[in-house]
């Protein structure tokens, strides 16, 4: 991009019209990530809430050295929750592992289930089995939204060893646990998971059902 542009858009990140700085953002998509984490950053603290929230979920996807020091620090200290759960989720999409402590930190200390929901779903990003022990905490949660972070998040990390204490959402009466159930099955290869998928094949919701048939068309190609 020329630098024109790029001098249009700092202007309009500059403007006092809130919308202007929104679209300024979006353009950002077609930036390369050194170009843009600097104009990211001079709404960062915007006084306008989904001036800043798009800007910390833009920071996860134009990934620099800067990127996640930034995400954690926001996910630590920012008084909003809002941010703080944008900030979780942005360090998803970063993948880098060594979000793995500051995710686990905010599930266990925020007080807000958004937080703890999107440092669930991050964890499950970060794919590092080392999660398990975190996202069992939030299966067993009374949260219907932490548990179905929980079984995503354990079928991404692949945590085999778990497939006994997923499953007993098989007969959730939350259809939307047990898609989430079906979806997560297509990450294992065992008799156990399987025969669960099968079982919910048969499922009266038909987004279930078509969740494990995807599941089962996936563990086949796997072999």
């Amino acid at each position: 991009m020329s630098k024109v542009n790029l001098a249009e858009i700092s202007s309009k990140l500059d403007s006092t019209n809130s919308k202007d700085r929104l679209l300024a953002l979006a353009s950002l998509r077609e930036v390369e990530a050194q170009d843009a984490v600097p104009l990211i950053k001079k709404v960062l603290n915007d006084e306008m809430l989904p001036v800043r929230s798009m800007a910390v979920f833009a920071l996860g996807i134009k990934k620099t050295d800067e990127c996640m020091p930034i995400l954690v620090k926001l996910l630590e200290t920012d008084p909003d929750y809002g941010i703080r759960a944008d900030a979780a989720g942005a360090l998803g999409y970063l993948k880098d592992i060594n979000a793995f402590e500051a995710l686990v930190r905010a599930f266990y200390e925020d007080t807000e289930w958004l937080v703890r929901f999107s440092a669930a779903v991050s964890l499950g990003n970060l794919g590092d089995v080392r999660a398990k022990q975190v996202l069992l905490q939030a299966l067993h949660s009374s949260e219907p939204v932490l548990q179905q972070a929980a079984i995503s998040a354990l079928g991404e990390v692949k945590a085999e060893d778990c497939i006994e204490e997923i499953l007993v959402f098989a007969q959730s009466q939350d259809s939307l646990i047990r898609q989430r159930l079906a979806e997560s099955l297509g990450n294992f290869n065992t008799e156990k998971s399987i025969s669960a998928l099968k079982f919910l094949l048969k499922d009266s919701n038909p987004q279930v059902s078509e969740a494990a048939v995807h599941s089962l068309e996936k563990v086949k190609e796997k072999k």
